[in-house]
């Protein structure tokens, strides 16, 4: 009786070890731009008009606050130039809805920003304009409308 025991602890081992090599092997977490201000001035636009409310959470936050959290890896990723984690992250937006100021074929980047519990892309997008991007809009109901919003720059150490 005893060496089928030892078996079944040897295979839950072996298991065990693998499974840790794997996790292991993921890529760590992006790191995010560190907060450069008090509000962005589309914020500080929005709030002139009512639009937008912020707590005082937001205040260090130079992001509005209609972003969802997972944004923020979404712009910690493109400010580093990838990787992405779905092929169509960088791939050219079209504006074919034409919700946003026409520009030439090319200027205007998408990349995904996910949604919790979704096995799939979701319609939340953050589409970039220029390159280096000085345009940023997000939509979260797949292009039918957008909100402009500023990323600080990144300053070099």
């Amino acid at each position: 009786m005893r060496k089928p025991s030892l078996l079944v602890i040897a295979i839950v081992l072996l298991v065990a070890g693998l499974w840790g090599m794997r996790v292991a092997q993921q890529p760590p977490p992006p790191q995010f731009a560190p907060s450069l201000g008090v509000g962005s001035p589309a914020d500080t636009h929005a709030q002139a008009e009512g639009k937008a409310q912020s707590s005082p959470a937001t205040q260090a936050d130079p992001l509005p606050g209609f972003l969802p959290a997972e944004a923020r890896a979404t712009i910690a990723l493109i400010q580093r130039g990838g990787p992405y984690p779905h092929r169509q992250d960088g791939s050219t937006f079209g504006n074919r809805e034409r919700q946003l100021p026409q520009r030439p074929r090319g200027y205007y980047r998408e990349y995904t920003v996910d949604t919790p519990g979704l096995d799939h892309r979701g319609a939340k997008r953050i589409v970039t304009g220029g390159d280096p991007p000085d345009a940023w809009y997000y939509t979260d109901d797949h292009y039918e409308s957008f909100r402009s919003f500023e990323v600080p720059s990144r300053s070099t150490p």
